[in-house]
């Protein structure tokens, strides 16, 4: 456990319990407000609690457990807490009858039992979950650059605010952003592993988009896992920003254009999951009566703890740790909600 624990030289916070708490809330409302205006989005309301049975659950990289458990009132019925959004929010825009052009977002809560606890992950996930229909003509590489630069914008926008209101804090976020391919970023330093790769290419850029998660590249591996009945593995990508405290890159979001039936057939057989077909969002999919999508997930905390310069997400959301951490952050100045 405490050799994930990453402790900053001479670390302090230089914001208050009470001053933390009211700056989160200050990032949460302006960037919520940027973003929605930025994508034409709607606020609506989501389930945290799924059926175990309906394939509507995120599977994220297909080995995580889910928190699930039986329910009396439904005949002992498994159900399960979501580990995102991603499908729901796609049938969600269906049902809701949107249009091209317009879509919705919702705060997302999760349990992921099997996450890492360290500086950058916690098993409490919040984050905002939007979800976008397009056209068949804007499933492009080029319409995802451009929504990805009005979320960066987004960012650099509620930094700003804060900045004003909170001087002491040093953060600086720039309006642009540096895309590259996984096999790209592999080209440049085929001796690292993908998370050096990353470091590395953040460090130089700060800002950096890197698209193309989920397929193998030319040396067998994969740069990061996704699952296949969402994202468009050839149209995703994460949004990676450099940590001054942590001196590493910090992944904010993950998003991409979603599937669609050709792209879904396609990355089910790669994955050996074309049993899922038997499942009504993939067969919906498959058959064309979904509207095509993209979108993501922005992580809350994370964005926080950025935008104030915090070393331990604990600063920044509350959850559970191990004594042994949260003794070891209160000696070096890191004092977890």
């Amino acid at each position: 456990m405490m050799r994930k624990l990453q402790i900053p030289h001479d670390y302090k916070s230089t914001m208050t319990l009470k001053e933390t708490q009211k700056a989160i809330k200050l990032i949460k409302d302006n960037f919520q407000l940027n973003l929605s205006e930025a994508l034409n989005l709607d606020r609506v309301t989501a389930p945290i609690i799924v059926y175990s049975d309906r394939g509507i659950n995120d599977d994220l990289n297909g080995v995580e457990r889910k928190v699930d458990f039986s329910v009396k009132e439904l005949n002992e019925q498994k159900c399960e807490v979501v580990q995102s959004l991603a499908k729901w929010k796609r049938m969600a825009l269906h049902r809701y009858s949107y249009e091209p052009g317009s879509g919705i977002y919702t705060d997302m809560n999760a349990l992921r039992r099997d996450d890492d606890m360290d500086n950058l992950h916690s098993i409490f996930v919040d984050q905002w979950d939007w979800e976008k229909i397009i056209t068949r003509e804007e499933r492009n590489i080029e319409y995802l650059k451009e929504t990805v630069k009005k979320i960066a914008s987004s960012v650099a926008l509620t930094c700003n605010k804060v900045r004003l209101l909170y001087p002491q804090i040093k953060t600086k976020i720039s309006h642009k952003v540096f895309f590259i391919t996984t096999q790209e970023l592999l080209d440049m330093y085929p001796d690292l592993t993908a998370k050096e790769r990353e470091n590395k290419i953040v460090k130089e850029h700060k800002t950096v988009f890197l698209m193309q998660i989920g397929s193998k590249l030319k040396n067998g591996e994969k740069h990061d896992g996704r699952a296949p009945d969402y994202d468009d593995w050839s149209l995703n990508g994460d949004l990676l920003y450099w940590d001054e405290v942590l001196q590493c890159a910090i992944e904010i979001s993950s998003m991409g254009i979603r599937v669609d039936a050709k792209a879904l057939d396609e990355q089910l057989k790669i994955y050996g999951s074309e049993d899922r077909k038997k499942y009504k969002y993939h067969s919906m999919i498959l058959n064309d009566e979904l509207p095509l999508t993209i979108g993501g997930g922005i992580g809350q905390s994370r964005l926080c703890m950025l935008i104030l310069g915090k070393a331990h997400i604990g600063e920044v959301q509350v959850s559970v740790w191990s004594d042994e951490m949260i003794e070891e952050c209160a000696k070096n100045g890191i004092v977890l909600l």
